[in-house]
């Protein structure tokens, strides 16, 4: 490792994609179900790359190949080891629900202040943690990682590679319960980054009104998060606390956790009230995340990242609450639910029905898309995909004037209809 890092501080480019090798970078030759990056990493050297890191020895022709036990291995331990190098103070952050969009707050608060490197996009995996780490320079104060899981233990093995200072966990809620088994599974899975910091003596901030959270805090130096309140929600956050009002570019009332918990890591790191106010009121987001999206037809929420059954019915109820007519929502498949996902798709729609019936005729129009929704009973209109959707929409016409809440699994593809509608 001693001469892997060396070659790495020349080389500072780390790349795992054979397409993209810049001059001088390392190309790790990562596997995947469907792909062997071994067998690319001649090519890399061709295209730029200076050494290209292997496990498998007939690959290698000359001394740029650099062999290994475990390409994917030695990448954690090679991002490990430059952390301890610089020795970043660090700030980790996972949860069920929120973790990418608090990221992106808390980056946003502290680089009011000082210059911070931060996990892009949603490259929270044990491959992204890795690459993020690995760019960090020296110019950096602080660093804030974004940690995700779907199976036990996940977690556990990304904060031992980024030794975080400090963190929070946004929540736990029922999301990947087909992969953690049960929601304690979920619980006991993020809870691996307070294991962490309890026995290295790191900060915690925490939501002291989520009793899951507070559950598992014992042993822990805790800082509360302030304190928030909502002032209304139409369509964007308007919210008060101890630096005045914001208002906010985000959708949800659900989202002021998510404000409190950035408000509150900015306060620890010295950042004024006002320059807070600014960055929290300035945030815009971006991919597919609480966005309105408003077109010639209609005002679109946009929430088609993801969905488990914590966001949705967060999403679902702030819904309820938006003071709007009419509105409509369509609504996808959650995935990774395993033996509970009947169950939770039903609670989701006997809450729509409840919704309808309390709602003037016309009020509310309700689309389903995908094979769970399509299993539960109820009136509503189903679609078996979103293809189906733009089939109706073409040969109907648009629905117009409309409020119009979109969310579900990526994989269901809601993220092609904004565009129609």
């Amino acid at each position: 490792m001693t001469q892997l890092y060396s070659l790495f501080l020349q080389h500072k480019v780390i790349t795992t994609d054979s397409r993209d090798c810049p001059a001088g970078s390392i190309f790790f030759a990562l596997k995947g179900e469907t792909f062997n990056g071994n067998a690319y990493a001649a090519s890399a050297l061709e295209k730029g790359c200076s050494y290209a890191v292997i496990d498998e020895p007939q690959y290698a022709t000359d001394d740029r190949f650099i062999i290994v036990p475990d390409v994917l291995t030695t990448l954690q331990q090679l991002a490990n080891e430059h952390r301890k190098a610089l020795n970043t103070p660090i700030i980790g952050i996972t949860g069920t629900n929120g973790k990418t969009t608090t990221k992106e707050l808390v980056a946003t608060v502290l680089g009011k202040k000082y210059n911070v490197l931060y996990t892009q996009g949603n490259f929270n995996n044990h491959i992204g943690v890795p690459k993020t780490l690995l760019q960090l320079t020296k110019e950096h104060d602080l660093a804030v990682i974004e940690m995700g899981a779907n199976h036990p233990g996940e977690i556990k093995t990304l904060v031992n590679i980024v030794e975080p200072n400090c963190g929070l966990i946004t929540n736990v809620g029922k999301a990947h319960l087909e992969g953690f088994g049960s929601f304690e599974g979920v619980i006991k899975t993020k809870g691996e980054l307070y294991d962490y910091l309890r026995a290295n003596n790191g900060k915690v901030f925490i939501d002291s009104e989520n009793e899951y959270l507070m559950n598992i805090s014992s042993g822990l130096d805790l800082i509360p998060y302030v304190k928030g309140e909502v002032i209304d929600c139409a369509p964007y956050l308007h919210f008060q606390w101890q630096g005045g009002e914001i208002m906010t570019h985000l959708i949800g009332a659900y989202n002021i956790k998510n404000m409190m918990a950035a408000a509150t890591v900015g306060l620890h790191f010295g950042v004024s009230e006002s320059d807070i106010n600014d960055a929290l009121s300035g945030y815009i987001p971006s991919n597919n995340r609480s966005q309105l999206t408003i077109t010639s037809h209609n005002k679109l929420i946009v929430d088609t990242y993801n969905a488990n059954p914590t966001s949705m019915m967060a999403a679902l109820q702030n819904f309820s609450i938006m003071q709007v007519s009419p509105k409509m929502a369509i609504l996808g498949d959650m995935r990774e639910l395993g033996e509970v996902s009947a169950a939770e798709h039903q609670k989701v729609v006997d809450f729509l029905l409840r919704e309808e019936a309390s709602a003037k005729e016309g009020e509310l129009l309700i689309w389903l898309v995908g094979k769970e929704f399509g299993n539960t009973q109820c009136h509503f209109r189903k679609f078996p995909d979103v293809a189906a959707v733009k089939q109706a929409l073409q040969e109907e016409g648009v629905p117009s004037g409309y409020h119009i809440l979109i969310k579900g699994s990526n994989g269901i593809r809601l993220f092609e209809l904004p565009e129609l509608l």
